[in-house]
């Protein structure tokens, strides 16, 4: 019976790809199924000699489109050894006349399984020519005072745990922040990088409770509810604090806190105790809705913390995607760090006027905004400001000039007026959610035999654009390349797209059928065929009425993880995704038969993608799954890639993350195997020689050696640490790495563990 049914199974859709003009291996191995089906109901030999045929033919049409990859061949030829094997029982009495098959299939059957475990015992990865271990001595602070550290680059230089010892890391302490908001409507998970600055760790909820940690013990110093009483609606997450030291002369809050909350303040806090700061704006807020006019609950807020440059906090928001072509402004501001007054506001529709809008008026609504972390330069006096694109992201007609000018661009704003000093568009007329989530890191980039002042900007297209931070003029060669056509009436997409071909890009290359996945080839075929029912030219293909794949998808790519820079050893390590996506655009008409509403009408409810109310359609978007649940595509979902930024070349890559979280139907069967999994969160590159990740949907916090790529240690965390780690040097003279381990972002378990890590005594 499984035969006759493996065999219908493949035959009927097997024709159907053919005519779609995909493989031709499907059907004719369905009918050889059907064909055993009966030889065997007959107890007939020639079942095995048959079976034995279409296994043989089977390993090389695998390896052919697979090559020695477990993951590739795992759905091409597991069904097919274990049919094989039943078949051999099967026939283990049959007369004599069937022993010379039984010996044939029986090699075959061993063969298949070999070629099939052989890359498992090979290792995974890519080597690159790798790099001489080398030993850092550095007499650079090593304290940790904002996002991603000085320079954006998420580097320590603290170097006591290195990979000769690093297997003897252990918890030293862990502080459980709490899950629920404190109006008790919603539970949050962890996203923020811890800071070190004073004496102290800091740390946030997504609720906008900020917090204090003793660095040795993790023992709570102060915790300050921050007063949000709503959090219903929005996207709750606090990615960090940042850490200021007040002016010489300063009496209120001499070094102090500031952050951005989910009910639409800046906050400033005494860092020593975390009482509000009566000086800073009114009581120690000053009001982000200010010229935003009437706004639905939870359509912006900061998600970020501020980036302060010469005096100056720098912030913007989160604003709803995908609801409407009527959103709120996507204004960014700077305050004094002193006072909380506004000293400048940047309106990317009217970059030119840089002060609040007159009374009764409000900033322009719908412009593009920027969510995610910035940067700065105290000496060229610049921040750094990634921007996203005006809503809704999948659909353009409507968008102006105005609109489309900053969209998807590295804008850098002179911290004292707002003013445009250079901006750099990454991509054109964004009709894929590629704004730019990675916060731009500052290094000085090798030019011939001298150094260029450079930002390093990672996109979720996994480009890596290097620009000088003075100009904004590319270090490294850009190509425009011819991008797609629409399909979508009405649409006018950028006829080129920049790519960064001056720099290695973790990119794995556009998909094709033969990267069609599944766990079966039943779901593998299924895959296939939706492939070739998609519309897909490659990346930039833009969404249309008929299913699109968009490769990266929503998760990138680079996503606000961003990429570490030890520039001692001159190397770049960058965590990404490969993840497509299948997105569909709806017609108004369908939309309202689904209920398809912006989320702010009463009648809305959840549905699977966005109203984009003002444009003739709606949107579906999501994964590219199987109909198990399971990618479409074959891992590795993620990767970890260092780069020399002499060379420009990749040194190693290796797959990120296992298969422990990992199952059909959203199961996690718990199999530690090498996957390359989904992950979000960024890297800590330190002057020990090592790269500590998190990020990963598996649970797992790891250490590579920063020279080779070798994972030389591992734990687990109580959550999904999607987040990036932090490390510094204790009172005690200890040198500590911190993780939140909050969950969530990939559906996984959430979690409210901050996690710290040091040597144990030594043996």
């Amino acid at each position: 019976m499984i035969f006759a049914v493996s065999g219908a199974g493949l035959a009927l859709p097997g024709a159907w790809l053919i005519a779609l003009g995909g493989s031709a291996y499907y059907l004719p191995a369905g009918i050889a199924l059907l064909a055993i089906a009966w030889l065997a109901w007959r107890r007939n030999p020639a079942a095995l000699w048959l079976m034995a045929a279409l296994l043989a033919v089977t390993i090389i049409w695998s390896l052919a489109e697979g090559g020695f990859d477990f993951w590739a061949l795992m759905p091409r030829l597991f069904f097919p050894v274990a049919l094989a094997i039943g078949l051999l029982l099967a026939f283990r009495r049959v007369p004599m006349a069937s022993k010379g098959a039984r010996p044939a299939l029986g090699v075959l059957a061993a063969v298949a399984l070999v070629v099939l475990l052989s890359p498992l015992l090979r290792g995974a990865g890519i080597e690159g020519e790798g790099v001489a271990p080398t030993s850092l001595v550095s007499a650079a602070p090593v304290d940790w005072p904002s996002y991603g550290n000085r320079s954006a680059n998420r580097y320590s230089p603290l170097a006591d745990i290195t990979p000769a010892n690093v297997g003897r890391l252990q918890q030293a302490w862990i502080y459980h922040s709490g899950l629920r908001s404190p109006d008790g409507k919603r539970r949050g998970g962890l996203q923020f990088n811890p800071t070190m600055a004073d004496g102290l760790v800091y740390g946030c909820t997504a609720f906008s409770t900020v917090f204090a940690l003793d660095p040795t013990t993790g023992r709570q110093v102060w915790r300050t509810d921050t007063l949000v009483r709503d959090s219903s609606g929005g996207h709750p997450a606090c990615r960090g604090v940042t850490f200021f030291h007040a002016p010489a002369g300063t009496a209120d809050c001499p070094t102090r806190i500031i952050a951005g909350t989910i009910d639409n303040h800046l906050i400033a806090l005494d860092a020593r105790t975390g009482a509000f700061c009566q000086g800073f704006g009114t009581g120690g807020r000053a009001d982000l809705l200010d010229g935003l006019g009437q706004i639905p609950q939870g359509w912006t807020h900061p998600t970020s913390p501020p980036t302060i440059v010469n005096g100056t906090a720098v912030i913007g928001a989160y604003v709803v995607d995908n609801q409407s072509t009527e959103v709120p402004p996507g204004v960014i501001r700077g305050y004094d760090a002193v006072t909380g007054t506004l000293k400048w506001a940047f309106d990317p529709a009217k970059p030119e006027a840089r002060q609040p809008p007159p009374p009764g008026t409000i900033y322009t609504p719908s412009t593009p905004n920027a969510w995610t972390v910035f940067s700065g330069d105290d000496r060229l006096n610049l921040v750094f400001v990634p921007m996203g694109n005006g809503s809704p992201d999948f659909f353009g007609a409507q968008r102006t000039a105005s609109t489309d000018r900053l969209a998807t661009s590295l804008v850098a704003l002179d911290a004292t007026t707002g003013a445009i000093r250079w901006q750099f568009q990454a991509v054109h007329h964004d009709l894929w959610d590629y704004d730019l989530a990675a916060q731009p890191a500052l290094v000085d980039f090798p030019v011939g035999n001298a150094t260029v002042p450079a930002i390093l900007l990672a996109t979720k297209t996994e480009q890596l654009f290097v620009l000088d931070r003075r100009t904004g003029r590319p270090l490294t060669r850009i190509e425009e390349r011819k991008a797609p056509a629409a399909s979508a009436t009405g649409e006018r997409p950028a006829p080129t797209q920049p790519f960064s071909v001056g720099m290695p890009s973790p990119f794995k290359g556009d998909l094709t059928e033969r990267d069609m996945w599944g766990l079966t080839p039943f779901d593998q075929l299924s895959c296939r065929i939706a492939f070739r029912r998609s519309v897909y030219h490659g990346m930039y293909t833009p969404m249309g009425r008929t299913p699109t794949i968009r490769y990266p998808g929503e998760l990138g790519g680079i996503d606000w993880g961003s990429v570490s820079i030890d520039a001692g050893r001159g190397l770049l390590i960058v965590n990404s995704n490969h993840m497509a996506d299948r997105d569909q655009l709806i017609s108004r008409a369908q939309a309202d038969r689904e209920g398809l509403i912006p989320r702010v009408d009463p009648r809305g409810h959840s549905a699977p993608g966005g109203a984009m109310a003002g444009t003739p359609y709606a949107a579906h978007w999501g994964p590219f799954l199987s109909a198990l649940g399971v990618p479409c595509q074959k891992p590795p979902y993620g990767e970890i890639t260092a780069i020399d930024l002499k060379t420009r070349k990749a040194v190693w890559t290796r797959p990120l993350g296992d298969a422990r979280a990992s199952g059909p139907f959203g199961l996690r069967l718990g199999l530690p195997i090498v996957l390359g999994a989904p992950n979000i969160g960024g890297t800590l590159a330190t002057g020990g020689g090592l790269v500590f990740v998190a990020a990963t949907q598996d649970e797992m916090f790891r250490a590579f050696d920063v020279h080779s790529g070798k994972l030389v240690w591992q734990t687990k965390l109580p959550a999904g640490g999607h987040a990036t780690p932090m490390s510094y040097r204790g009172a005690d003279g200890h040198q500590y790495v911190v993780i939140p381990a909050g969950g969530g972002s990939l559906k996984d378990p959430q979690g409210d563990a901050i996690v710290a890590f040091r040597l144990d005594a030594k043996k």
